[in-house]
């Protein structure tokens, strides 16, 4: 299972997401699309982002198949006049973890430190 993000521009800046858009991107899927679930982030910044849990054989599938729904959604409700589609991508957590690894307070996770349980130095590999 992949989680795409899009990413969605309204059509003035401060227009709100239309409460409807997880129906709507539900709606626009066929059974084929493998879509899960739906989750909706109205208030990201800078642009509201929308989460489309589905299944694929592919990351670039996974992709592909969210923007293509999204594009159908986006084109059969007047609601989405105007929003358009910027960016449909999974989210890379690569940073995330990269952070974990900096040395900021000393020992600690994934760095030289002390097991507590032994009180011996304790060196991850």
């Amino acid at each position: 299972m992949y989680l795409v993000h899009l990413h969605l521009h309204p059509p003035a800046a401060a227009d709100p997401l239309p409460g409807g858009i997880r129906d709507w991107l539900r709606a626009a899927a066929s059974p084929e699309d493998r879509i899960e679930h739906v989750a909706v982030h109205a208030g990201a910044r800078p642009v509201p982002v929308v989460g489309v849990y589905l299944i694929a054989d592919s990351l670039d599938d996974a992709e592909t198949c969210a923007a293509r729904v999204c594009g159908r959604a986006l084109a059969g409700r007047q609601e989405l006049v105007g929003w358009r589609l910027t960016c449909a991508q999974v989210p890379l957590v690569t940073p995330v973890w990269e952070d974990l690894l900096v040395d900021r307070a000393g020992p600690g996770r994934n760095r030289p430190g002390t097991d507590p349980a032994s009180g011996r130095p304790f060196h991850p590999r």
